[in-house]
């Protein structure tokens, strides 16, 4: 029997889509994937580390003497000037109670200096009649061996007895005088707490401001007993700030003096500068959040920025310090996520007419984002951004950006 015309069409399209199935079978799908160019530019290699500001020179006011600290007349932020504002006030410490002995014996010691001192002044009246008959006595004898009538010795014997008159007079006035302070000191002893000072006597001691600037802290508010050597303020100048910023020593090892830091994050709307201007020479053991033992040391940094350009920034502020340990103009950089170890050394995938090409390549210095290239790449190069093992020589790509 003779096959009809559409026999042949229906034969037709079925081989047709036979050979579709099998093409499809057989197809490979390309790899989506992120691509990046390379480029020429400016790269930079920092250590970076948490910091926070610091007053460079913090004056502190303490009191000289044990008593009571009255209320402070300043506050947090107060702006003061050297030598005018008052900064705070000091009382002498107020006498102890006595309890019945110790008055007694005060008043035992009252009695006793009251006595030396009246038996001092007992012998000095003593002594001032005895040097009166020695002058006397000496007057006249200088009358008559004036007119011949006695011997030169008899009036130097006078004169010897005056002399020992006039000392024992003075011995007898300093024996007053050290009766008379300890009559005071005993009395000294009775003064009850809260008894008012006698005329002449200072009430309280006024600490005035050292320097020019603002206060930072006050330690005594309220008025309360202080020991002596006790801070009760501190000031400083709020502009004159630096960073001390926690290191690792690994990474302090390498910084030197004069090195340039860019300060983010501290609250303006742009980055401050700084440099560094010493390491601390010794470090110290701290244990991370993850529990794991770290040498850290303090690297500290000075401002550079001008202070209108970071008004606002304070003592004691945290800040992100981006330390500059190397940087170039004009260099060539690849993406840290696109290289890999491969057989010992670092590789990337090149897309190149829709391929992966696997190319081999030798870096530099690296920062947290990128690798300087010194080999096995070129400006305008395309290598693939987190290759997976889907990736190979050869493999079909596609890149999902441009989608």
């Amino acid at each position: 029997m003779a096959l009809q015309p559409r026999h042949y069409i229906i034969g037709l399209i079925g081989a047709a889509t036979l050979a579709g199935l099998g093409w499809i079978g057989f197809r490979t799908e390309p790899v989506p994937v992120d691509i990046a160019k390379l480029a020429r530019g400016p790269m930079m290699v920092t250590v970076n580390a948490d910091g926070e500001t610091r007053i460079h020179d913090v004056f502190d006011v303490a009191t000289p003497i044990f008593g009571t600290a009255r209320r402070a007349p300043v506050e947090v932020g107060d702006p003061v000037i050297a030598g005018e504002t008052v900064v705070a006030v000091v009382e002498p410490a107020a006498p102890a109670l006595l309890d019945a002995r110790s008055r007694q014996q005060a008043q035992a010691a009252v009695q006793e200096a009251e006595a030396a001192l009246r038996f001092a002044e007992a012998q000095l009246l003593q002594t001032e009649e005895e040097l009166a008959h020695a002058q006397s006595q000496y007057d006249r004898a200088q009358t008559l061996a004036e007119r011949g009538v006695t011997s030169l010795t008899q009036l130097e014997d006078a004169a010897q007895i005056l002399s020992i008159r006039l000392a024992a007079r003075e011995a007898a006035q300093s024996n007053v005088a050290m009766s008379t302070s300890a009559l005071r000191r005993a009395r000294a002893a009775l003064i009850e707490p809260g008894a008012a000072s006698g005329p002449g006597e200072q009430c309280c001691i006024t600490l005035r401001a050292p320097i020019t600037g603002t206060v930072l802290s006050v330690d005594i508010v309220s008025e309360r007993p202080v020991l002596a050597g006790t801070r009760l303020v501190s000031l400083g100048r709020t502009d004159d700030l630096e960073i001390v910023a926690d290191l690792l020593s690994a990474d302090a090892v390498g910084l030197e003096p004069g090195v340039r830091a860019i300060v983010e994050r501290w609250g303006g709307p742009v980055p401050l500068e700084a440099t560094l201007r010493r390491v601390e020479p010794s470090a110290r053991t701290k244990v991370s959040a993850l529990g794991i033992e770290e040498q850290r040391v303090d690297a500290i940094f000075d401002i550079t920025s001008p202070p209108e350009t970071r008004k606002g920034l304070g003592d004691g502020f945290a800040v992100y310090l981006r330390i500059v340990t190397w940087e170039g103009a004009d260099v060539l950089q690849v993406p840290l996520s696109a290289l890999f170890r491969r057989e010992g050394q670092w590789a990337v995938f090149r897309e190149m007419d829709g391929g992966a090409r696997l190319t081999p390549v030798t870096i530099g210095r690296r920062n947290g984002t990128a690798a300087e290239v010194t080999e096995g790449l070129a400006p305008g190069d395309r290598v693939i951004l987190h290759p997976s093992d889907a990736i190979a020589e050869g493999t079909p790509v596609t890149d999902r950006g441009a989608h």
